[in-house]
């Protein structure tokens, strides 16, 4: 029995299951250098004397690291490291429904994270199912990872069946968590209603000054139904009128109504509205616009935004790679306030 394996004890006190315990010993071991690949592991029989596990508890964490493509094993054989140390780069496949100032963020702060650890082949499928679809389905086999930003029409929606198809263990989705995608995969996500609706909340006292929320959603491009449920039933409990539109053109420039924008080509249309009349944006008007991005700190004096940690995001994802189990993570969002509001 290898003398790292032999050494190993459980922390009996731990929070962590000992099933846990004993995944993270042997990737640390591996990423140590004290197990190699091509190395047997003891049996499980074997193990369960050293350490004083029970049985489920080592057949547990042999099956999750087998998943995770650790460890394989050889029938009459017994168990075998597959991985090399931390160094070795994953192979991750990279796919976004489109690029944008947010999404480049995630980009630049999901690279940043992986380092050297991984080479990353990033696809854009431009919103196309079809296209999508065949990507998964001719791709799936030649990555370790997957790691999708799910974005469709709402009208298309998202096929679950092609993520379904991926290995649980290799899928992670960003930004939007997919109804109908089944089993333990990870996810670092917006929860949309809830975000957009406590964001509003905090900006009540601000939003007080105007009697009409005005949100321009656009019909063709993706984002989710939530934001308009979270903003109807923020309305509702704080007895706003709404209206929503799907082009600036359709949406009248009034005094003491409130916009909310999701697309930044919106918002510059709208400005450029404005300029042609003699309202003044944080007093007759407000406006609102989802995402952070460091041209709204100087547009008109600074755009109030509502907007999700990006770079976190990226980051979180990252580390979802190499996480030893799968888990689903709701990003918080934060809120600039500025003088737009």
């Amino acid at each position: 029995m290898n003398n790292y394996i032999k050494g190993l004890t459980m922390d009996n006190c731990s929070m962590m299951p000992k099933y846990r315990q004993l995944m993270k010993a042997i990737v640390n071991g591996i990423d140590g250098g004290k197990i190699v690949s091509g190395d047997q592991l003891p049996s499980i029989h074997d193990l369960c004397a050293t350490l004083e596990l029970s049985k489920n508890t080592v057949e547990k964490a042999y099956n999750h690291l087998k998943k995770l493509r650790v460890i394989t094993s050889a029938h009459g054989k017994g168990f075998f490291i597959t991985r090399q140390q931390s160094g070795e780069q994953l192979k991750v496949l990279l796919l976004f429904n489109q690029l944008s100032a947010h999404k480049k963020m995630i980009y630049e702060s999901f690279t940043a994270a992986l380092g050297e650890r991984a080479v990353v082949d990033f696809v854009i499928y431009n919103n196309d199912v079809n296209l999508f679809n065949r990507l998964l389905l001719e791709k799936q086999e030649q990555y370790e990872k997957i790691v999708v930003i799910p974005h469709f029409s709402e009208k298309a929606g998202c096929p679950s069946e092609p993520l379904n198809a991926i290995p649980k263990q290799k899928l992670v989705l960003i930004d939007k968590l997919v109804e109908g995608v089944r089993g333990d995969f990870s996810a670092v996500y917006e929860d949309f209603e809830a975000d957009i609706y406590t964001a509003l909340e905090m900006l009540a006292n601000r939003l007080a000054d105007y009697s009409h929320l005005i949100l321009v959603i656009p019909e063709h491009i993706y984002f989710s139904s939530e934001i308009t449920v979270g903003v109807k039933r923020f309305c509702r409990q704080y007895d706003f009128k709404v209206d929503i539109f799907h082009e600036v053109k359709d949406c009248a420039l009034q005094s003491g109504q409130a916009y909310i924008f999701l697309l930044e080509e919106h918002l510059v249309q709208f400005i450029e509205k404005i300029m042609e009349t003699k309202f003044k944006v944080g007093e007759d008007i407000g406006l609102i616009s989802y995402n952070e991005t460091p041209l709204k700190r100087v547009i008109l004096d600074g755009i109030t935004t509502i907007s999700t940690d990006f770079e976190l995001m990226g980051k979180l994802a990252a580390e979802c790679l190499f996480d030893v189990e799968s888990r689903k993570v709701a990003v918080p969002f934060d809120i600039k306030l500025r003088k737009s509001l």
